[in-house]
Formats: structure tokens, sequence, C-alpha cells
């Protein structure tokens, strides 16, 4: 049977009326029954209201990947890896991925945020050497002047010339979606400069809709899967 792309959406953690630092610290306390040290570790040192989206993104992600694998969240151990930083048992950034009883799980993991939101992608049961990258991104944080020249290629500036407005930035969002989900897919990250990558025509990427995505339709997304 061939992968199949299972893609999950979580809105914003939010409790309406209560302090952001106590939301969080019981948040935390969730957290910590499921999360592996590094990853505590890491969303102490951020400010609360970052520290809240960085661990119910986290948490999200690890039920998500123990309710395909079958499995129970606790019994998962956290594996990520970092071109830069390589991996190990230290390590709480990169490409996500988790263990189970010593050996890899069999799953292939991406996550990205945007305005609050989680989204999730994964492929159960991947082919040897597959990959996947997703990314969700605010159309409005790229309005700002010199975006098409410095992240673009000419063909995508061409692509983009006739918008304006809110199509402009949503045309902007598209394709800097894209360009994030393959270079996650790669591994390559934003070492590779954007305005050289064309995400026009490209195999195994494609935009989520949001319908089946279950983000709002103010958001972009795309997937990428090789």
């Amino acid at each position: 049977m061939a992968p199949q792309l299972v893609v999950r959406a979580c809105p914003p953690f939010r409790v309406p009326g209560r302090d952001p630092a106590e939301a969080v610290a019981e948040l935390e306390r969730d957290a910590s029954r499921v999360l592996d040290p590094p990853e505590l570790e890491r969303a102490r040192a951020m400010m609360p209201v970052p520290r809240q989206d960085f661990l119910a993104s986290r948490l999200a992600q690890r039920l998500f990947a123990a309710e395909l694998l079958e499995v129970r969240a606790q019994d998962l151990t956290a594996t990520y890896s970092c071109p830069r930083c390589g991996s190990g048992p230290g390590v709480a950034h990169g490409r996500p991925g988790y263990t189970l009883d010593g050996t890899p799980a069999p799953l292939l993991l991406s996550l990205s945020r945007a305005a609050g939101w989680t989204l999730l992608a994964a492929v159960p049961e991947p082919r040897p050497g597959q990959r996947l990258g997703a990314d969700v991104e605010d159309p409005r944080r790229l309005d700002f002047e010199g975006f098409d020249a410095v992240a673009l290629t000419p063909a995508e500036r061409r692509a983009v010339a006739s918008l304006s407005g809110d199509e402009l930035l949503r045309g902007r969002a598209r394709l800097w979606a894209r360009k994030e989900a393959y270079l996650k897919m790669t591994g390559e990250g934003l070492r590779r400069p954007a305005e050289t990558l064309d995400v026009l025509d490209r195999p195994g990427l494609v935009d989520l809709d949001p319908a089946a995505s279950g983000l709002p339709v103010g958001l972009v997304a795309a997937v990428s899967v090789g």
C-alpha cells in the first residue's frame, strides 16, 4: 500500500480571561507528563505566550504521532535532527521524529506554526528514503517592500506582478509556504537562498486547501513529499 499523507490543524491554545502565565503553567504541567526533558527545558527559556504556543504544538504533535502509531504518548521519545547541530538526546529542534523502545518509529512528521495555529503533517509507514515537509503562513506577515526581490525567482515575480492588496499577500504567502515546505523536506532550510528555488511547478509539492487541512481561510499552507 502506498504511504498516505495525514494532515491536522490545531487551533491556538488560549484561555479567555486567564493570565497567560497561569495558563501556560497549567499547560506545562500537562506537557511534563509526556514531553521529554530537552523539550521542556527549551520551553522554560521562552516568554509565557511563546512558551504556551510551543508547548501546545509539541504536545499536539506527540498526541498526533501516538494516535497514528497506536501507542501511548508517554511511550514515545522525541528524536530531532538539525543539519547544523546534528541529532541526539539533547537536541530539541529541527526535523521531528520519535523512537519507541529505542527503535525509530515508522512515521515521517512535519510541524509548522502561524498566527497561533499548528499544522501537523505525517506519513505513516514511509518508503525508505522518503521525506516530508509542511508549512503554514499568515499572509499579513509578508506585507513589506522588497519581499519579491529577496524571496522570489524571476518567474515567480512575474506570476504575482498583476496582483495587488490581499491577493498579492496571499500569492506571496502561497509561494513562501511552498518554499518552506520544500526546504524542510530536503533538510536545506534557509541555508539555500529562497530566490534561487522556483516552486511554481515542482513534483510532490502541493497547496493545502483549508477544507482539507482544517486551517482557517486566512492562512496559506503547503506540503512537500519526496
